[in-house]
């Protein structure tokens, strides 16, 4: 080689170099981030950028039957899944809105009815994890989901059973009880990524003595949120919601996905929202 051409080439690697020093650590790519960069238009939109398909589920998979909504994306590798329960003497009606809208955001999501409507929180978390079970063995979208990136979600006794599914399956990415309702609210060892949901006008669940307590009882070293919903009541959670949704997913992209992207709709907390009474949370989040 040329002395001229060793030089040039010695000059070019060090201008690389200083370019790739330049970049800052936050602007590398996330291997798990998925779709385009959010905006608050976009995760308040009721359908994200995937299509979606359909998988029906029959009972006897260790929960009473359900439904999956996966993406149909194939060019950016797996994604997060997602399991959501209802609440006491509810079925997968009550909490079907959930299934298509984060799934069109880029999650796995599986909504599904319990095996009795009267089952209790411990049994639901039960049936929780059967169901990312079935998501990640036996679906038709388990080739499309990876396995170490699954979350829990659930209204009212579901919620509570989301809960102690977290307790059960500490290797969880992220719970998210609404409205959360279980006689026991001391979550003190749970080490998922928390995010509770509360609403003003519950009678059922009363925010006192129940979301605000599991709230409480989280670990400070915890990554957690609580948002009351205001003048909201218990069944806020069952019919398609701006503010839930808009929240939810975003702490489901943040810890699900690891997509610091979202962080702006959580940090700084959010404030000056009339139909939020009162938001506190883990900022930054780690």
């Amino acid at each position: 080689m040329k002395r001229g051409s060793r030089w040039g080439a010695a000059v070019l690697s060090a201008v690389t170099a200083l370019l790739v020093a330049a970049v800052p650590a936050d602007a590398e790519e996330n291997p798990y981030a998925r779709g385009p960069a959010p905006t608050n238009a976009s995760i308040e939109a009721d359908r994200g950028s995937f299509q979606t398909a359909t998988e029906k589920v029959p009972a006897g998979q260790g929960f009473g039957g359900g439904t999956i909504h996966y993406p149909t994306e194939t060019g950016q590798g797996t994604f997060g899944a997602i399991a959501i329960a209802p609440g006491f003497l509810e079925t997968e009606s009550a909490i079907a809105w959930y299934g298509p809208r984060l799934a069109s955001q880029g999650f796995v999501v599986i909504t599904f009815s319990t095996k009795s409507t009267w089952d209790t929180p411990d049994v639901r978390s039960d049936q929780l994890l059967a169901a990312l079970r079935y998501v990640t063995d036996k679906s038709q979208a388990k080739d499309r989901v990876d396995p170490g990136r699954l979350a829990v979600m659930g209204h009212s006794m579901g919620g509570g059973g989301s809960l102690i599914a977290a307790q059960k399956a500490p290797t969880l990415k992220a719970a998210i009880p609404l409205t959360g309702w279980n006689p026991n609210t001391t979550f003190s060892d749970l080490k998922v990524p928390t995010f509770v949901v509360s609403a003003q006008n519950d009678f059922i669940a009363p925010d006192g003595s129940h979301s605000r307590p599991f709230y409480q009882s989280l670990p400070e070293s915890l990554d957690k949120a609580y948002m009351l919903l205001a003048g909201a009541g218990h069944m806020a959670p069952t019919k398609p919601n701006v503010t839930i949704a808009k929240y939810s997913l975003s702490w489901l992209k943040r810890f699900v996905d690891e997509d610091t992207r979202y962080d702006q709709f959580l940090c700084p907390l959010p404030a000056n929202d009339p139909k939020i009474a009162v938001y506190r949370g883990s900022c930054p989040l780690g």
